[in-house]
């Protein structure tokens, strides 16, 4: 976000998994996760719910650099505690730095909140002009979607936020594939991302079925949809399509959109919309399995 407002000269450190574009992925890193590598999605799950579930954190705030960097506006999200460091660590950090700098809350559940986030961050950063014009570049974008997939039928969609066990897509993902011309089986725009058992998505037949671990790249997610296909098949998916979660569905930017075209083009190849954007690997969807 902050890159996109033309920012970049002006942010001193990012957290572990700031990685885009590259020249932020090259700052100082204020965050590591306590999670071991290498986990599978079961053990990763196992691993975050022991830890919640005892009180402790998902993440480490490195306060030293933060100190190092002293920063005069910390933007801080608090969407979910497993995605990054919690808002309340930031703020009692924070509290302790030299020049009490100004903590920005971000915590979009919609497409219109993480539009609106970008005029927010803007201000704060002092350029209220880059926000308002790059909110009006999304705006534009999505429009520019919802009239090429205006009164087409609509595909359905099953999205997979994660896949052992399965979480189907929450917050902005359900409205991403409204705008982009599908019908969300299972999400409801603004909630969190629901888990399931795969029993209860059996035989759903979506005509898409988009894999999103949330967090990971395309490659990495066609790598653990290789290994649940037959879970996915399962649900009766006419196509299934890896995406890059990691770009356009888990975080809440301007990548959003390229995620919106990207839903677009695979849902409706003859509407003349770039999906070539964004990393995505379509799988076999094979014999399509019954409950």
């Amino acid at each position: 976000m902050l890159f996109a407002l033309g920012l970049g000269e002006q942010v001193v450190a990012v957290t572990h998994e700031c990685d885009y574009p590259a020249e932020a992925a090259a700052l100082p890193h204020l965050s590591e996760t306590v999670i071991p590598t290498g986990l599978s999605p079961a053990e990763i799950d196992a691993e975050v719910k022991r830890l919640v579930g005892g009180g402790e954190p998902l993440y480490r705030l490195k306060a030293e650099v933060l100190e190092a960097v002293r920063p005069d506006l910390i933007i801080a999200q608090d969407v979910c505690a497993v995605c990054a460091v919690s808002y309340d660590d930031v703020l009692a950090i924070a509290a302790c730095l030299p020049g009490d700098p100004v903590v920005l809350r971000q915590d979009p559940t919609s497409l219109a909140e993480v539009l609106e986030n970008a005029v927010e961050v803007a201000e704060a950063a002092g350029r209220p002009e880059a926000g308002t014009t790059l909110k009006a570049e999304m705006e534009s974008r999505i429009e520019r979607v919802r009239a090429a997939v205006a009164g087409r039928e609509r595909p359905t969609v099953l999205a997979l936020e994660w896949l052992d066990p399965p979480f189907t897509g929450g917050h902005w993902v359900p409205e991403m594939i409204e705008v982009a011309g599908g019908l969300d089986l299972i999400g409801r725009p603004g909630l969190k991302s629901a888990e399931h058992d795969w029993s209860e998505l059996e035989g759903l037949d979506p005509n898409l079925a988009v894999v999103m671990p949330c967090g990971y790249d395309a490659d990495e997610a066609a790598t653990q949809a290789h290994e649940y296909i037959e879970r996915i098949r399962s649900t009766g998916a006419e196509r299934i399509v890896a995406v890059d979660a990691a770009a356009s569905f888990s975080r809440p930017g301007p990548r959003l959109i390229d995620g919106i075209e990207l839903l677009a083009g695979l849902l409706h190849p003859d509407a003349a919309l770039e999906e070539g954007k964004i990393e995505h690997r379509e799988l076999d969807a094979g014999e399509r399995l019954r409950g």
